[in-house]
């Protein structure tokens, strides 16, 4: 994302890292998103998750449904920062111990 942030952005960020359960973190989303936005933003995680893994398009199609303009869209975010990939993999690997 661009230097020049805007606020709300920040501000959305910012309360995001204050959820400490994923109670809080459905409920908060769910206050914010609809339900094709957060499936949408779950998708497109875990098509990140598979390309720092290393997965072939077609698996990663096959895996998530993901079509051919979303992955390469995620691949191209990935590659416009430089830590994107670096930060992916490590969120990747450790979501699954995240607090309930």
């Amino acid at each position: 994302m661009p230097k020049n942030q805007k606020d709300e952005v920040n501000k959305l960020f910012k309360a995001i890292l204050t959820l400490k359960t994923q109670e809080e973190c459905a409920a908060f989303f769910d206050d914010v998103c609809t339900i094709q936005e957060i499936e949408a933003i779950a998708q497109r995680f875990e098509v990140a998750c598979q390309l720092s893994d290393g997965k072939s398009y077609i698996d990663i199609n096959k895996n998530t449904g993901a079509g051919s303009l979303r992955l390469f869209t995620v691949k191209k975010c990935m590659k416009c920062s430089i830590n994107a990939a670096t930060v992916i993999l490590s969120v990747c690997h450790n979501h699954t111990s995240v607090k309930t």
